[in-house]
């Protein structure tokens, strides 16, 4: 059995399999004009834009995470639109940059979101928005903790990679735990399975988990990424409330069927028993948690 996976994958293309296929495929979804909700106490708002981006807010903050708006990473094409426009965005407090993959820092996203705020990126990062326009450039290793008024960011470990070209191996990766009144919102960032989602449920507890779910049959074989199933075993190993499913549905990076990770997704949650806990977010649309 292993041998003939073996051969199987050895006779896909990515090029003619994925990419010239997508070309193709008309862009789906359209932007919503949100109404970002009055938020009371601890709430705290989320909306997906889409991939890994999220816009956070709590009744004095907005925080957005790897914002990106690109209809294109290189030749791959962005296959479901944005959940709402840039110009469409609040006023954003602080930003946070789990990675510099062209997928999650993306630079011309950032340009416009930046209006002399902060932002936060992991450790060798900052040459890549030190000329976008941002007040203060905060770079983090793991473990590290930023107060930011009545907020705590705390950036966490992942198995992943940092570098934006094949020369520089020194950036940092990682994800965000941040933390308003006693609540806990996490976002993985980029990551395979490994021992390190024990300790940041120990240690952070978070209640709302933003996890990927895609891109795990990517062309390189590397595993750098969580197919659905890893997912959900994350999520029990973090011991929180909600999983929000991400990283899926925007852009087809890997060999797996564009919708297939919400149906295995959802599979999996169902034979144990889990599927109230999940919580499947629509691109453009703010959710009070």
């Amino acid at each position: 059995m292993k041998a003939a996976s073996t051969r199987q994958r050895s006779k896909r293309n990515f090029i003619t399999d994925v990419l010239l296929p997508s070309f193709f495929i008309k862009r789906v979804g359209k932007k919503q004009r949100p109404i970002f909700p009055k938020l009371l106490g601890d709430q705290i708002a989320i909306t997906w834009i889409g991939h890994a981006s999220f816009l956070i807010q709590t009744a004095r903050h907005n925080l957005i995470i790897d914002p990106n708006w690109n209809n294109w990473v290189f030749v791959i094409k962005r296959l479901r639109e944005a959940g709402m426009a840039i110009e469409d965005l609040p006023n954003i407090d602080l930003v946070l940059i789990t990675h510099a993959h062209f997928d999650h820092l993306s630079r011309r996203s950032l340009k416009k979101i930046a209006a002399r705020q902060p932002i936060v990126v992991p450790q060798g990062v900052r040459n890549l928005v030190h000329d976008l326009g941002f007040e203060r450039i905060h770079e983090m290793q793991w473990w590290e903790s930023l107060i930011y008024q009545d907020l705590k960011i705390t950036f966490t470990p992942a198995k992943h990679w940092g570098a934006r070209v094949l020369t520089d191996r020194f950036r940092g990766y990682g994800g965000f735990a941040i933390e308003y009144k006693g609540r806990v919102i996490y976002h993985c960032g980029d990551s395979a399975m490994f021992d390190g989602f024990e300790e940041i449920g120990k240690k952070l507890k978070p209640e709302i988990a933003l996890l990927p779910i895609g891109s795990y049959d990517p062309p390189s074989g590397r595993d750098h990424h969580m197919n659905p199933e890893q997912a959900l075993d994350v999520f029990k190993i973090l011991g929180g409330d909600t999983f929000i499913p991400m990283h899926y549905g925007s852009y087809r990076m890997s060999y797996e069927p564009l919708h297939e990770p919400e149906q295995r997704l959802l599979r999996a949650a169902a034979e144990c028993g889990l599927m109230s806990k999940i919580r499947f977010l629509i691109e453009g649309q703010p959710q009070i948690f």
